[in-house]
């Protein structure tokens, strides 16, 4: 059993198949018998992870910026709803508290969370999994772009080989019981 911090979006402008994909997300983790850590909101993408997590068994955790409560609508039904004065300081709580990484598709959070986390597993600071889940090809620029920067020298081949590219939720939690 492992607490997987699941990163993704909170925007309500969406196509719904991300909110089910989310869903989808929360189930297999309450099924795998995992704990969900996420970014505390009850909207969008994070709210349909947390309910499903929840639905299932899971215990959810969520820590939110107090100046964020308004805007992603906190989850209150969270098991522990962790307020905090900063984003630094939730990166950080939500980083103690996983044993595991996953980005869904997201918008600037989503990326800025996931390159902190992958960048820290790069440096060696921790050793737990990070993964991106990519059903659909969203992240197929990214994943380029990061090809293009190692071709030239600038991302070291180690650096891509701690970030895991996974197509579907299936193959997630295969991988996070992998590794």
């Amino acid at each position: 059993m492992a607490a997987v911090c699941v990163y993704c979006s909170s925007s309500e402008t969406i196509d719904d198949t991300y909110k089910d994909l989310a869903a989808a997300v929360g189930t297999r983790l309450a099924a795998d018998g995992h704990s969900l850590v996420s970014g505390g909101g009850r909207v969008s993408m994070m709210g349909a992870v947390a309910r499903a997590a929840r639905a299932g068994g899971a215990s959810t955790t969520g820590v939110m910026p107090a100046h964020l409560m308004p805007l992603e609508v906190a989850d209150t039904d969270a098991d522990e709803l962790i307020v905090v004065d900063t984003m630094r300081e939730r990166k950080r709580i939500m980083d103690e508290r996983s044993d595991a990484f996953l980005a869904l598709p997201g918008g600037l959070g989503t990326l800025e969370e996931l390159f902190e986390v992958w960048t820290s597993a790069a440096l060696d600071m921790h050793t737990k999994p990070v993964l991106i889940l990519d059903p659909d090809g969203f992240y197929e620029p990214l994943w380029a772009y990061l090809d293009a920067l190692r071709h030239k020298g600038f991302v070291r081949q180690q650096a891509l080989s701690r970030l895991h590219h996974v197509p579907t939720v299936d193959a997630a939690f295969t991988a996070l019981a992998r590794l």
